[in-house]
């Protein structure tokens, strides 16, 4: 079977969700194949391909290949999205892979896409293994990319790079070669143009032992992944911004069982959780103190609170700490920044969402809900502070809004991205939190609805 019909059968058993799919296209040979045979095949017939092109701005002939790939996708009718980096010429080759993963993710994001395509093969496979062998990578590291990982999903994996070039050649296309590629002081070049043309001369069939034995590194992990789900009480969860589970279980364990429940962790949630950030997490552990935060880096952070361990992405590890950036808006008046000017609209408040229109109030208002009603006017919606007060709905006095968030269960690392209301600085909601006895609506009329969910 030829290479068309071959790339047919593997996207076809990635079985991949109906809507928009973001094709990463570089303007390579490698992405420029992948999106000649992800428009002619039948199995994505469902899908709404984007091209998306990420200049990084490393190399002075970057904003032409992003003319060109431009016209490419033109030639097959498919949207190009496009993102400039402006990283520099010296921006490492580490640098520029996270920040085109984060650039590709936005474009996602920005189009509802479910899934991110990229034109990884076989070859890249043998060289990412053997880099990760040489930086000390544990089993799970040596089990290479996987064909799906999250939104990225990989179906050259398993076809050869020549056989990608050949099609290319079949189709006339005249592909961008990055100088990057051949210079030997990267990484990646270095094992490809000279570590491997050794290794192949000296081993025989040095590429498929070194591709069994990611797989086999890839069916270890694949064992703890499971496992992650099949251990009692474990009662693993998703959360808005990362992962948990129940704290308990993990000391019953020993500490080579509980570092590989870490990894699978970590692997749920799109971040590598190795020897050391994994020794961090067991000393917060041992140590059994709600609240209590270990740093790991990259953004990331795991807390111990409500006997739950949960790794998380976007706060620090303090009560006053921030989390994705927004400001303080006026909702709700006839002169509002976020709405219509008609008492109804929307606004995104970090991960928040809320909403409001006009509407009748219930005859009763609930205290810990995501909607509440309230009376006509404007309310600021900002971030919550450190001695923020409220009187809550039904008690008596006032009290401070992390004790009403302690008494939710809200982990401590979530409060500093929670949104509170506002008017004539007196707090009136928290969403999912408390409702104040302050400026209620009386049952049955006209009243402002707010709803509020975390994305």
């Amino acid at each position: 079977m030829n290479l068309v019909g071959r790339f047919g059968q593997v996207l076809s058993g990635m079985d991949l969700p109906p809507g928009p799919v973001l094709l990463a296209v570089s303007g390579g040979v490698d992405s420029l194949v992948l999106l000649d045979l992800m428009a002619h095949a039948p199995a994505a017939a469902g899908l709404e391909l984007h091209v998306g092109h990420v200049d990084h701005g490393i190399h002075p002939d970057s904003a032409a290949v992003a003319r060109a790939v431009e016209v490419v996708a033109g030639r097959y009718r498919i949207p190009c999205r496009q993102d400039v980096l402006h990283l520099g010429p010296d921006a490492s080759e580490s640098i520029a892979r996270v920040a085109r993963y984060a650039s590709l993710r936005r474009m996602a994001d920005e189009i509802g896409a479910a899934s991110i395509v990229t034109a990884h093969h076989r070859d890249d496979q043998i060289e990412t293994v053997l880099m990760r062998f040489l930086g000390g990578s544990g089993p799970a590291g040596l089990a290479g990319m996987a064909p799906r990982a999250g939104r990225i999903v990989r179906p050259l994996l398993s076809f050869w790079r020549v056989e990608l070039v050949r099609h290319a050649e079949s189709l006339g296309v005249t592909p961008w070669e990055d100088p990057a590629n051949r210079d030997l002081r990267h990484t990646r070049a270095w094992v490809r143009h000279e570590l491997l043309p050794m290794l192949r001369h000296r081993i025989a069939d040095f590429e498929g032992r070194l591709l069994e034995v990611a797989e086999q590194a890839a069916r270890d992990r694949a064992a703890w992944d499971t496992v992650l789900h099949m251990l009692p009480g474990l009662d693993l969860r998703s959360e808005c911004d990362g992962v948990s589970v129940a704290a308990s279980p993990l000391g019953g364990y020993d500490s080579a069982v509980v570092r590989a429940l870490l990894g699978a962790l970590g692997r749920r949630f799109g971040f590598v959780v190795g020897p050391m950030r994994a020794a961090r997490v067991e000393q917060l552990l041992a140590g059994g103190r709600s609240g209590a935060v270990a740093q790991l880096g990259q953004g990331c952070a795991a807390e111990l609170s409500f006997g739950r361990l949960r790794l998380f992405r976007e706060a620090t590890s303090g009560e006053g700490g921030r989390g994705p950036d927004w400001v303080p808006t006026e909702i709700g008046g006839g002169g509002e920044r976020a709405g219509n000017g008609k008492g109804e609209g929307n606004l995104q408040a970090g991960i928040w969402h809320l909403s409001w229109r006009e509407d009748r109030a219930p005859e009763r208002l609930e205290r810990a809900s995501a909607t509440s009603w309230f009376a006509p006017g404007a309310y600021l919606v900002r971030r919550w502070a450190a001695g923020d007060r409220l009187r809550p709905l039904g008690g008596t006095g006032r009290r401070l809004v992390v004790r009403c968030m302690q008494d939710a269960r809200i982990a401590r690392h979530e409060r500093a991205a929670w949104p509170v209301l506002e008017r004539g600085g007196t707090i009136v909601w928290v969403p999912e939190v408390c409702r104040s006895a302050d400026h209620l609506p009386a049952p049955g009329a006209a009243a402002l609805r707010i709803d509020a969910y975390r994305a």
